[in-house]
């Protein structure tokens, strides 16, 4: 039998039935890796020894009575978490013979959970783009179509899943890096509340890893099924025992419903600064027509949403402020004489992420206020609504571009072009307030390629956009490898 794309649910149960060693396992994902690896560029720092040691180890665990969550499961992880003994270069190459000493909070996790890491996963320069390449590592290609993107930043991650390199995988997300390779790739991914899940170890290369509650920024599960989101998400979770972990301890509400025709369902498919294409309003229209027949009480319009384009704004604003926070003292004095050479009418996206490179402490706190009134509107709509269904961003995978400034690159939305970093804004909505949202598969587009959509739920209930997922995965059908 071959177990490659089995989810992590039955390679559990098939372990502890005895009907497949976490060797078998391993052997099988490795093997699969050097044969498909090539093309596809995944998987950048292969830990093959060391993941046969950690399955026999798994083996031994199981024989002794031990039963974890992930025992003997091979799982992959996104490059930019901290492995003790493998490179973190976040693609940048001054940092390319960086190796940690110790393990991020999420891989020391993972690993006391029982799983078996292959690997690491490509990412883009710095984490900071739609797409997964960079100088060291080269270029991740979308399984379903090699001439384009997988997605970033955990594009390596998704397209890992898509091929069949480990049934889980971890990544990361501040604009989509999660959810949007999920949406190219075909794979499922979960956005945590903000704060959920401990961060440490996730740094700049060669920084300290210390526990810092890093703004927008989450960690969080991808896989091939909503349950294996839960199972992995329920590894993750809890505080950093460094600092709230001290005094706190996690308990998420359960899912507010267990039916589908009990859920109540906002569909959003039209955004105020970006359309949508048609393949992902097609998408989104097929997860409202699985909602409408399985019962659960849909609207398409509601008072209580926060104004959208005021939201793509302050993310903006939160975004590229912080981003920008490091840069070189010359840089940060060029980009201030951009900025006050626009026009005062220019209310664009690009007009608001250069004018939020030069924010004063003041123009934060501000924005930082206006945010927390949009949390506000969010908790309103949430005592209506259960879960908000949107887009991820207006197209599927498109194809490389390497372009060296994205502030000068174009996303084409059926066949008319717009600024290429404005495809963030539906990433964003949930990104800004700090809610949970899990990207889901929601069939293809008319050329073969994945589309998926995101499910926004109330902030710390994320078990209920991940319920929503499941039940509707049921209705629409999930994934499906790449022929």
């Amino acid at each position: 039998m071959e177990w490659s794309f089995q989810t992590a649910e039955e390679l559990a149960a098939a372990l502890r039935a005895g009907e497949v060693t976490s060797v078998e396992l391993t052997d099988e994902a490795i093997a699969r890796i050097e044969r498909d690896d090539k093309v596809i560029n995944a998987i950048c720092v292969p830990d093959f020894d060391r993941a046969r040691a950690a399955a026999r180890g798994a083996d031994q665990a199981r024989a002794r009575g031990e039963d974890r969550p992930l025992l003997g499961i091979p799982v992959t992880v996104k490059e930019s978490y901290n492995v003790a003994g493998l490179p973190t270069t976040w693609g940048m190459p001054q940092h390319r013979d960086f190796v940690p000493a110790e393990d991020a909070v999420q891989v020391s996790r993972i690993k006391a959970a029982g799983a078996v890491m292959l690997g690491k996963t490509n990412v883009p320069l710095g984490l900071q783009d739609i797409q997964s390449f960079n100088e060291i590592y080269g270029t991740t290609n979308n399984p379903w179509d090699h001439g384009r993107t997988s997605g970033g930043s955990s594009g390596g991650s998704a397209a890992a899943l898509a091929c069949g390199f480990g049934a889980l995988s971890i990544g990361s997300d501040i604009g989509g890096s999660l959810r949007t390779p999920a949406h190219f790739c075909g794979v499922y991914a979960h956005k945590p509340t903000l704060g959920l899940a401990a961060n440490r170890g996730m740094d700049l290369p060669s920084a300290p890893a210390l526990p810092v509650d890093l703004d927008l920024a989450v960690v969080g599960p991808m896989a091939r099924t909503a349950r294996d989101l839960t199972l992995l998400l329920d590894v993750m979770a809890g505080p950093d025992p460094l600092t709230l972990g001290v005094a706190h301890h996690l308990r998420l509400p359960p899912a507010r419903h267990e039916r589908l025709r009990d859920y109540r369902v906002l569909i959003l498919d039209e955004h105020p600064l970006i359309p949508t294409g048609s393949a992902v309003r097609a998408g989104v229209n097929r997860v409202a027509d699985a909602l409408v027949d399985g019962g659960a009480h849909v609207e398409r319009h509601s008072p209580l949403l926060p104004d959208l384009a005021e939201a793509a704004t302050l993310y903006n604003q939160l975004l590229f402020s912080g981003s920008v926070a490091r840069f070189p003292v010359d840089a940060y004095d060029q980009l201030r004489t951009r900025a006050a050479g626009l026009s005062a009418d220019d209310r664009s996206l690009d007009a608001a992420r250069l004018r939020a490179m030069v924010f004063s402490h003041r123009d934060w706190l501000e924005a930082n206020h206006r945010r927390e009134l949009h949390r506000h509107g969010w908790r309103q709509l949430f005592a209506e609504f259960d879960v908000v269904v949107c887009p991820i961003t207006p197209t599927p995978a498109f194809l490389h571009d390497h372009s060296p400034n994205p502030l000068e690159r174009r996303i084409g939305i059926d066949g008319v072009e717009y600024p290429y970093l404005d495809q963030l804004v539906w990433a964003g909505l949930a990104t800004m307030p700090g809610l949970p949202a899990t990207a889901i598969p929601a069939g293809r587009a008319s050329d073969g390629l994945p589309v998926g959509a995101q499910l926004i739920g109330p902030m710390f209930e994320d078990r209920t956009p991940l319920r929503l997922a499941e039940l509707l995965e049921q209705k629409i059908g999930g994934f499906q490898a790449p022929k």
